[in-house]
Parts: structure tokens; sequence; C-alpha cells
């Protein structure tokens, strides 16, 4: 009898982007600019850096397994009650929970084919059976999805905004797609980019969706720069936060990971200055990228996905960056061949970024 399932031993496991140091090892480049994973060029929240100092002494203790404080802290920052609230390593680790919690053995799931490769890790991993709906002009298809639902449908999961594309599903959009869907199947509306995108006209904000079967996922990686301490956060029904509070793995996240959240909450000034060197940056790349000819998809996001003409040109494009210094997200383990991620970064970095790939072009 075997001992892997072959669901796992056909799995093909998350590939993040090139770390910095392996770069510097692999090609002998002394500056290196990493514009691949989407972090804070800012650094994390100075707040966060402070509460972690003063914490490190107690990092012989375990955490609270409940997180108690952060979890307050959460409920009256978003007008929930703790009892609402969870936390995570990550929005990952949540969405983690919420696959070994709630999917009986014949429940099936549903998302978007080439969306959060995260995601898609851990559904294909559970052994069921996914319903992978193909995008449509870059965006979820949600008309098609709701088609998609059957009688073993339990989960559905929505990146909004979207990773890789950086589009979003209007409140009119999931309006018309909620209607569609049976009070049984759960809902994973994953807001990892919810503080970029929730100016944006028509997008809808999931805290205004506290429905039963709705589960808001963020994250405190991007906008406060703790993607290396891990630390997410979600919200929904009662019932199923305490079924979800059962599963989870024990003393997590860890000690560092919850006074970093419970300080990056308090830390206004630095998600202002995060947010307005992202609309500056990207409003560089997105005018530098057009007088060079290169085909974007409007994003709300920290990142700009472009779109070349070939796989092979783009691939082209990923490594003679790479010999250059600067890392960029080549989209092919994504789905999306033709497609390079490119993070915003800091001033100095988006402006190298242009310079080099306008000697590669």
């Amino acid at each position: 009898m075997a001992l892997v399932p072959s669901y796992i031993k056909n799995l093909a496991s998350y590939k993040p982007g090139k770390p910095i140091e392996e770069v510097v090892r692999e090609f002998g480049i002394e500056k290196v600019i990493k514009l691949a994973s989407n972090e804070n060029a800012l650094g994390p929240s100075p707040k966060a850096m402070t509460a972690i100092k003063q914490s490190l002494q107690s990092s012989h203790r375990y955490p609270d397994a409940l997180g108690i404080s952060l979890r307050t802290k959460l409920a009256e920052k978003f007008n929930v009650k703790i009892d609402n609230v969870i936390l995570g390593a990550g929005s990952e680790g949540i969405m983690s929970t919420i696959i070994r919690t709630f999917l009986l053995s014949d429940d099936e799931l549903v998302s978007a084919a080439n969306s959060f490769i995260g995601f898609r890790v851990l559904a294909n991993a559970s052994g069921r059976k996914v319903h992978w709906v193909p995008m449509k002009n870059n965006q979820y298809d949600l008309k098609t999805m709701a088609a998609a639902i059957n009688d073993y449908t339990k989960i559905i999961y929505i990146a909004n905004p979207d990773n890789p594309m950086g589009t979003y599903v209007s409140q009119k959009e999931f309006d018309d797609f909620y209607e569609q869907v049976p009070a049984r199947v759960l809902i994973i509306l994953d807001e990892a980019y919810y503080e970029f995108a929730h100016d944006y006209p028509n997008y809808p904000d999931s805290m205004n969706y506290r429905y039963d079967n709705v589960i808001t996922l963020r994250t405190f990686s991007k906008a406060y720069g703790l993607a290396g301490i891990r630390i997410g956060y979600g919200f929904a029904h009662e019932s199923l936060i305490e079924n979800l509070i059962k599963v989870k793995v024990p003393f997590e996240p860890s000690l560092l990971a919850q006074v970093a959240g419970i300080a990056a909450l308090d830390d206004g000034d630095f998600l202002q200055k995060t947010l307005d060197l992202n609309k500056n940056g990207k409003t560089y790349l997105t005018g530098e990228l057009k007088k060079l000819k290169v085909e974007t998809v409007p994003s709300v996001t920290n990142f700009i996905t472009t779109i070349w003409e070939s796989k092979e040109q783009a691939a082209n494009i990923s490594n003679t960056l790479l010999n250059k210094g600067i890392i960029v997200r080549p989209l092919t383990a994504f789905g999306w061949p033709t497609c390079i991620r490119i993070s915003v970064g800091l001033e100095e970095e988006n402006h190298d970024f242009i310079k080099k790939l306008t000697e590669i072009l």
C-alpha cells in the first residue's frame, strides 16, 4: 500500500520568488533589487519592530494560544466581536485551517484558475475535487463560477484583489454572485491587498458582507511590512470561528507575531507612507511602461503585471533582468507564461528597473 496519496505525489509545491541571497550567490552581484514578492519596499512597521525587540526576552514563553490581545484590538478596529476574529500564520495559515475544518470526504471546491497559487496548492493537497474556472479578461469570471456550483460544493475561494493580476471583483459583481450561492457554501474572500484597494470605486469591502457563510482573510504581510513574521487574521460568524479555533495549530501565531500585529495596528503614519509610496510608484511605473509600449493589467494592488508577446520573450526579459540584479516574478507557475509581475519598490528601485528594462528592450 502506498504511503503517500497520489494527489500529494502529483502535487506541485509552491515556488516563491528568488531570494536576494540566492541571486547574490548565483550571479555575484553586489546590488540586488527585489521586485518579485509584493513585499513592502519601506520595510517593516517601526512600531512593530520596537514591540518585537521589547518582547524578545519572553521568547522562552509560549504565546497566548487564543491571541486575546490582538483579536480584541482587531475586533475594536473593525467593529466586530472578538468571537468573530481568528488569527493565523499569514492568511495561508487560516486557509489551511478552513480546509481541514469544513471539508467532508465528498465536498468540492470552486475557484478561478491561475489565481493565487498558495490556495491552489492547499486545495489540491486536500484531495478533493476542485473546479478551476478560467479567468476572463484577467478577472474572476463569477458567472461561470456560479454555474460550477453543485450539490457537493462546500468552499468557494475569491482573491479580491486578485494575485497575480491585480484586478478586483466589483460590488455589483459580488452581489449578483452571492445571490446564486447556497447558504451551505462557504465563501472565502481573501483580501490580502485590502489596504491598497479599499478606496477604489465599487470595491466590495467584505466587512460590509457579514453573512454567515462569508469568511474574510487579511494579512499584515503587505501594507504593514511583516511578511517574514507570518501574521494574518480573519473575520467570520462566531460559530465558524469557534470551530476554526478548535482545529488550528496550537500556539499559532508566535508570540513575536502577535505583539508585532498589535503594534502595527497603531502605526498609522507608516501605513500612510506605504500607501503614498505605492500610489506614486505605481503611477510612475505604469507611465514608463506605457512609453516603452509594454502592455500592463490595471492594478489596485502594490504590483503591476505586464503582458508580453510570447512566453519566450517573457522568460528572456525575466532572466536578463535577473542577470542585471533585478528580481521580478515570471508567472509561468501561476499559469500565465507570457506575463511578468513587478512589485512597486522604492523610488530609486523603480527608476533602476525602468532603466535596465529600457536597455534590454
